[in-house]
C-alpha cells in the first residue's frame, strides 16, 4: 500500500498540471502551443538536463556499468520496438521514440529517490543523461527525418546533455550566479511540458486512446523486459538493477510529445500515449517497485 502510495504522490502532479492545460483551453483561452514548445525545448529542458547532470555524484565504475547496462537495454528496445511498430503497422515516426522512451526525469527521478534514496537517485539520473541523449539525437533524427545524422546535434538539450556529462565527468562547477539562473530556468521546464501536454489532452479523439491503451501495455510489458533481462546480463547491483527496471519501464515521455509537435509528427496520437501509459503506470510502477526491492 505504501508503494501505491508514493507512486501516486509522484504522479497526481503530473494529472493536475495537465488538467490546468485542459481546462484553460476548454475556457477558449488563447495557448500558442509552437511558442511554449520552442521556450521549453530550447530554453528550460536543457537547463534542467544540465543542473541535474552536474550535481550529480556517483563512482566511476559504478557509472560505467550503469550508462553501458542503459545504452545496451535502449538499444535492444529499439530493435524490438522497430519489430512491434512495422508488424502492427503503426508510424514509424510517431510511435517508435516514445515507445523506447520513458519519463525518466519527472517521474522516474523522484521515484528513484522514494525507492532508494541518494544512491538509488544517482544511478536514476546516469540512466536519465543516457536517455535524453539518445531521446534527442536518434528520437530527433527520427522524427524530424533530418537527411544527416549530424543534424541532431543543432538541438540545444544534446548539448546541454554532452556538456553536462563533462562536467560531471570533470567534477566542475559553474559559479553560484549561474547554477541558481540555471536551476531557476529549468524549474519551468516540467510544468510547461505538463501545460502543453493538457492543451494536447483537450483535442484528443477517443480513437487515439483506444489505440494509445493497447501500445501503452506494450510499451510497458517491452521495456520492463528487456531492462530485466540486461540487468540480469551485466550483473547489476540491487540498486543500480532496480533503477535500470524502473527508468525503463517509465511511462512514455511529455517530451516525446513536445518533439511530435516539433516535427509534424501525430502529436495527439503521441498525447494520447503519455496520459493513457501515466495512468497505467500508477498500477504497473507499484508492481515493479515490489518485485525489484
Amino acid at each position: 500500500m505504501s508503494l501505491a502510495l508514493t507512486v501516486i504522490e509522484i504522479t497526481a502532479p503530473v494529472f493536475l498540471l495537465a488538467a490546468i492545460g485542459f481546462v484553460w483551453v476548454r475556457l477558449g483561452f488563447e495557448y500558442r502551443v509552437e511558442f511554449v514548445t520552442r521556450l521549453a525545448m530550447t530554453l528550460a529542458v536543457p537547463a534542467l538536463i544540465f543542473i541535474a547532470l552536474m550535481e550529480t555524484k556517483i563512482p566511476a565504475q559504478s557509472l560505467s556499468l550503469i550508462s553501458l547496462a542503459a545504452i545496451v537495454g535502449y538499444v535492444v528496445a529499439t530493435l524490438a520496438a522497430w519489430v512491434l511498430v512495422r508488424i502492427t503497422g503503426l508510424d514509424l515516426r510517431t510511435y517508435l521514440a516514445p515507445i523506447v522512451m520513458g519519463n525518466t526525469g519527472n517521474i522516474g527521478l523522484p521515484l528513484a529517490f522514494f525507492a532508494y534514496g541518494d544512491e538509488g537517485l544517482g544511478y536514476a539520473v546516469v540512466v536519465f543523461a543516457i536517455s535524453a541523449i539518445y531521446s534527442f539525437t536518434f528520437g530527433v533524427w527520427i522524427v524530424s527525418r533530418a537527411r544527416s545524422p549530424l543534424a541532431m546535434f543543432k538541438e540545444p538539450i544534446v548539448a546541454a546533455t554532452l556538456l553536462g556529462a563533462l562536467f560531471l565527468w570533470q567534477g566542475w562547477e559553474t559559479p553560484s550566479v549561474v547554477t541558481n539562473t540555471l536551476s531557476l530556468v529549468g524549474q519551468m521546464a516540467i510544468p510547461l511540458m505538463l501545460v502543453t501536454l493538457g492543451v494536447a489532452v483537450a483535442r484528443l479523439t477517443p480513437r487515439n486512446l483506444g489505440r494509445a491503451a493497447w501500445v501503452s501495455v506494450a510499451k510497458t510489458a517491452l521495456c520492463a523486459g528487456i531492462a530485466w533481462s540486461v540487468g540480469l546480463w551485466f550483473g547489476l547491483p540491487h540498486v543500480a538493477f532496480g533503477i535500470l527496471v524502473l527508468q525503463m519501464a517509465a511511462p512514455a515521455a511529455v517530451t516525446s510529445y513536445l518533439l511530435a509537435e516539433k516535427y509534424g509528427a501525430d502529436a495527439q496520437a503521441v498525447a494520447g500515449l503519455v496520459v493513457v501509459s501515466t495512468l497505467l503506470a500508477i498500477v504497473t510502477l507499484p508492481i515493479l517497485l515490489g518485485a525489484v526491492l
